[in-house]
């Protein structure tokens, strides 16, 4: 499957190592249901993966509601920190971090949430989180644009001290897989089962489940 040889693996967070999607649709639909809106999936496909800004302002426009984003995220973010801790890991993620790690495989994350919001989600996984060698948030100093630009990937890479065409990454958004291929990268997509493949065509591979993994097809073996 890989022409290069990986020597690093990043992951995005939500929807791919912890189920936090469940709980943006939860809080979102709470807030939109105020003005008798609908969120689903012809919206939501269109802001996984997105910074929270940007998917603010494809919200607001999309249901045509009557405040700005800010508002939203200002709602938001106070019903998301009560519901964050409670997020549970995807299945076959700790298991995927704990062999990569026993194999002494350089591993990131590289997620949109910022740095507050990524510890709230992680404090009931802190067992497998500590096995990272680094992580990179969105509000990182290095981290100019946001997904599908490749900052926060590249920030990743450099702090591993790896080349960005020896990374594989994983994600669950098309948004994430533009970021990775513009990184130079190799990418496996694991989409949710609501979103179609067709939007992943740029991915190196298409999985359904982090369990599903095949580590020998990318060479991914002990360093």
């Amino acid at each position: 499957m890989s022409q290069t040889v990986i020597k690093a693996v990043l992951f995005d967070m939500d929807g791919l190592l912890l189920e936090t999607e469940s709980i943006y649709t939860e809080v979102t639909q709470m807030i939109v249901g105020r003005y008798g809106k609908v969120f689903d999936w012809s919206v939501k496909s269109h802001m996984i993966g997105r910074d929270s800004h940007d998917a603010a302002t494809y919200l607001v426009k999309a249901l045509d509601l009557p405040f700005t984003p800010e508002y939203y995220l200002e709602e938001r973010n106070d019903l998301l920190d009560e519901r964050f801790a409670f997020a549970k890991a995807k299945p076959g993620a700790r298991e995927l971090i704990e062999k990569l790690s026993d194999m002494n495989f350089p591993i990131a994350v590289a997620t949109s949430s910022k740095e507050h919001h990524f510890n709230i989600k992680t404090s009931q996984h802190q067992d497998w989180f500590t096995l990272f060698d680094t992580v990179v948030t969105s509000d990182h100093e290095n981290v100019k644009r946001a997904k599908p630009a490749p900052d926060i990937f590249l920030t990743a890479a450099a702090q591993l001290g790896v080349a960005p065409e020896n990374c594989l990454v994983f994600e669950d958004a098309p948004s994430g897989v533009a970021a990775a291929k513009a990184a130079g990268m190799s990418v496996i997509a694991v989409p949710d089962p609501n979103m179609s493949h067709d939007a992943f065509a740029d991915a190196s591979e298409i999985i359904d489940s982090l369990e599903l993994l095949d580590l020998e097809k990318w060479g991914l073996k002990a360093q």
